[in-house]
């Protein structure tokens, strides 16, 4: 069977939540704190190696212990808000998840 690499990129406040239901549910992760995006806010990088079958239950772990959060503002003019104001909608938050195949594993 083959093995896969996860690598969940998880906002840090909610990387803790994530990490007992991965270790709950019988999986384990090392993690590293990293740092980017635009605001370079801090996130944990997490890497899990799991069988080929069990890619899903940890995408739905992942997804269950992370949210999205929605974030709207109004555009100004002079000062006030006007009548046809748009509102900026912007995700903020959430998990990213790459996975890739692994073809070898060695252990020194």
């Amino acid at each position: 069977m083959d093995k896969k690499m996860m690598m969940a990129i998880v906002p840090r406040d909610e990387a803790e939540f994530v990490i007992n239901a991965l270790i709950n549910a019988g999986f384990t992760a090392t993690f590293t704190e990293t740092e980017g995006g635009v605001l370079r806010q801090t996130q944990l990088t997490m890497f899990i190696i799991v069988n080929e079958n069990e890619v899903e239950r940890v995408l739905s772990i992942i997804g269950e212990n992370c949210r999205i959060d929605v974030a709207i503002t109004q555009k100004e003019s002079q000062g006030s808000y006007s009548m046809g104001a748009t509102p900026v909608v912007a995700g903020v938050g959430g998990a990213i998840v790459f996975i890739w195949t692994i073809d070898r594993i060695e252990t020194f």
